[in-house]
């Protein structure tokens, strides 16, 4: 433990994002201002502008590191053993989760990432590239495996992302809850079919 806290301690960026992320969670992103980061950090603003150029920049930060937790559930699901179909659906299934934990646990922590994802920010396309990777390993070993007949592995796992996408995106899951169907294993069943 006394590690980690030398660690945090000797890394001032990380422990901006640390502090941005507790403050973005409890009174928003938006009403956070770098003054409010650099008074619980007890230094000055103008130090934190030495890590970060701008505000903006520190909402990117926290931003991708709450995506990159995404794609880290999704990794998980890659580096499974199993048949490439209950991997697909475990990996959108995946995502569908990490959002809808975020959404239901911190709802100011789920604004920046709706926000990142409405406003196109650059770690949104980092973070759509990071999955359609990893959704095209999936496609690949299902190839390899024959269980899934696609000869572009990139185009079926953007395919299948863009099919899935109401169980992907932030706000999109939100705002579709309400609708019954499809669910997501209707959808991922259709998505199989395609592959097949």
């Amino acid at each position: 433990m006394k590690i980690v806290n030398e660690q945090r301690q000797s890394d001032p960026h990380l422990s901006i994002i640390e502090v941005a992320e507790r403050l973005f969670g409890q009174i928003g992103f938006q009403k956070t201002t770098v003054a409010d980061i650099a008074r619980e950090l007890r230094m000055s603003p103008a130090n934190v502008y030495r890590f970060f150029s701008a505000k903006a920049e520190i909402n990117e930060a926290v931003g991708g590191r709450l995506l990159r937790s995404v794609e880290a559930a999704v990794d998980d699901v890659v580096k499974q053993p199993g048949r490439p179909a209950e991997k697909l659906r475990a990996a959108i299934a995946a995502i569908e989760k990490a959002n809808a934990d975020r959404f239901l646990s911190n709802r100011k922590l789920h604004e920046l990432v709706e926000t990142a994802f409405n406003e196109n920010w650059p770690i949104v396309h980092e973070h759509v590239k990071t999955i359609h990777a990893s959704l095209s390993a999936i496609i690949s070993q299902g190839v390899h495996e024959g269980e899934f007949h696609a000869d572009d592995y990139q185009l079926a796992a953007l395919l299948v992302h863009s099919a899935c996408i109401r169980f992907c995106h932030p706000r999109l899951m939100v705002e579709c809850a309400q609708d019954p169907e499809p669910t997501l294993d209707q959808m991922i069943d259709f998505c199989l079919v395609a592959l097949k």
